[in-house]
């Protein structure tokens, strides 16, 4: 495979699912109470769960969708909006007149960069492309003491036949069209970082719960480091029959789950592929949907490492148990919460929808560069997102996009240094450290904050054309959670307590954001659905 991967293909159909995820950034270590300019009456929740009490949420967010996707930078997807190449035979983005620009890919970066290439435009015939190098080193590597000038060396392709500059690479609103679309009509943030350095597994055990300490691998391993996840590791079997390997790790603590259980909010991971299609010789569960990318790559839906709940005794499903009944799906049961995608649609669409749902794309449409890209992407995001907004309950959701981390892809902005940490695997500010300053609560192999990642809120309450600069991270969706819903906090050096807010991003008092309908092959704008 070349370096760009470009292959023919036949884009005449894809499916999807999609949704979102919020993120708040830096502020007090204490969640005081938001403040919000919706006087309305507070909305009870979950009030399906027998002896339950009455929940109510601080703001008319009754139904937060968090959709993580994979491996983008904020550069990559963004870094030259609003304008758009619009060459022939591509989708067009012109962007409102009053459109607020973004901190992204100035004249002198796209030039004159101080990395070892320029950066590129990629178009819609370049979406495949391979992954960079994204570990917890070699992201601190390209940071380079934050001077953001050592992508090329460090972050490099490593397979076969790609180009070391492809770390450099962007695209515009003419590949990612819904996506920019998204970010015209609801509010997007520019400044929105992961909170620490390294790959998938441990961004998205950081998402449920703002901590990677706490992992007791199986056996020695790279992946763990201080008691601390900083690598790509499944569960054992014995929490995700799907998952496994030769070492393995469980995490300790609590995750935002064991909080909602507490107030008997309902909540769910909804992941495509988590329900198995046979039964081994053992009697054990396997996972074998898979799908083929619009370039021709097949790969399972479901991946080991893809369900963070799974790490977690406490929120596990290990044989993946199908929910008791569809009015059971976000309530306590034998599915303890993990489903798959389409136990989402069905509880949404019989009213049943969960007051917190986590969604995660199968692999081909997780964006992830390699084995997936943004127009499979797109496709699951734009449908997700139109088949929400047909819903009886989009008046009360909240659907946020965000991405677990930036796959080694270059972005310019240096991340704030929030958390230090000094061990052998740290090289941001020099051989073994990262910073200067203690880590929290003495827990290290927890650098951060990690590398800019997009985020996008799409709701009836989200502002419109809206750029947030206002700093936040990946643990925001954490401090959400816990204000609306009245959950308290993950404690133990959880990063949530760090977490600033993005109500600036929502105008409470008023749905300030029309339906937006897009084309799932383009992200072009089509017509709002009228009822029959």
């Amino acid at each position: 495979m070349n370096s760009l991967a470009l292959v023919s293909r036949n884009r005449g159909w894809w499916l999807g699912a999609g949704a979102i995820v919020l993120a708040l950034g830096l502020g007090a270590a204490t969640l005081p109470a938001p403040s919000v300019s919706w006087t309305g009456e507070a909305t009870p929740v979950s009030q399906r769960w027998q002896g339950a009490a009455v929940t109510r949420t601080t703001t008319p967010i009754k139904h937060l969708v968090v959709i993580f996707q994979e491996n983008r930078s904020f550069d990559n997807y963004f870094g030259t909006y609003p304008d758009a190449l619009n060459t022939p035979g591509e989708p067009a983005f012109t962007a409102a007149p009053d459109t607020p620009k973004v901190n992204g890919l100035s004249p002198a970066l796209l030039s004159s960069n101080a990395n070892a290439a320029d950066p590129f435009r990629l178009d819609r015939s370049q979406e495949l492309t391979c992954g960079g190098k994204h570990g917890y080193t070699a992201l601190q590597r390209a940071a380079d003491d934050l001077r953001m000038d050592k992508f090329v060396q460090s972050a490099r392709p490593a397979g076969t036949g790609c180009s070391a500059a492809v770390t450099m690479g962007y695209y515009d609103g003419n590949t990612v069209t819904a996506l920019w679309n998204y970010a015209q009509r609801f509010a997007m943030s520019d400044n929105n970082f992961d909170d620490t350095y390294g790959p998938s597994n441990p961004s998205i055990v950081n998402l449920i719960s703002g901590q990677t300490h706490g992992a007791v691998p199986s056996a020695r391993t790279a992946a763990v480091q201080n008691g601390t996840l900083i690598g790509n590791i499944n569960p054992p079997l014995s929490l995700d029959a799907c998952a496994g390997g030769s070492t393995t790790v469980q995490m300790t603590g609590q995750n935002i789950g064991n909080l909602l259980d507490t107030r008997k909010v309902t909540w769910g991971w909804f992941n495509a592929g988590f329900a198995s299609t046979l039964t081994s010789a053992s009697g054990a569960p396997v996972c074998g949907a898979h799908h083929r990318t619009i370039t021709g790559q097949t790969s399972n839906d479901y991946r080991g490492g893809d369900d963070p709940f799974e790490y977690y005794p406490s929120t596990s499903n290990s044989e993946h148990l199908p929910p008791t009944s569809t009015a059971m799906i976000g309530s306590q049961d034998q599915a303890n919460h993990q489903y798959d995608m389409a136990d989402f649609w069905a509880a949404a669409e019989d009213g049943f929808l969960p007051a917190v749902s986590y969604l995660r794309a199968p692999s081909y449409q997780q964006g992830h560069p390699g084995y997936s890209d943004p127009l499979d992407e797109q496709t699951f995001l734009v449908q997700t997102i139109n088949r929400l907004e047909s819903l009886p309950s989009w008046s009360s959701t909240a659907v946020v996009i965000t991405w677990d981390e930036s796959g080694g892809l270059y972005d310019h902005a240096p991340p704030p240094l929030v958390n230090d940490s000094h061990a052998a695997d740290d090289a941001l500010t020099g051989p073994g450290h990262c910073g200067t300053a203690a880590p929290v609560r003495g827990y290290q192999d927890r650098c951060g904050y990690g590398p800019r990642v997009p985020l996008l809120v799409i709701s009836p309450y989200s502002k419109v054309n809206f750029v947030s600069h206002a700093l936040t991270a990946q643990s925001a969706i954490l401090r959400f959670i816990e204000q609306n819903w009245h959950l308290g906090q993950i404690g133990d050096g959880s990063f949530d307590v760090r977490s600033g807010s993005i109500m600036p991003m929502f105008e409470f008092g008023r749905h300030a954001a029309a339906r937006l309908f897009l084309n799932p092959s383009t992200g072009e704008p089509r017509p709002v659905p009228t009822a029959s």
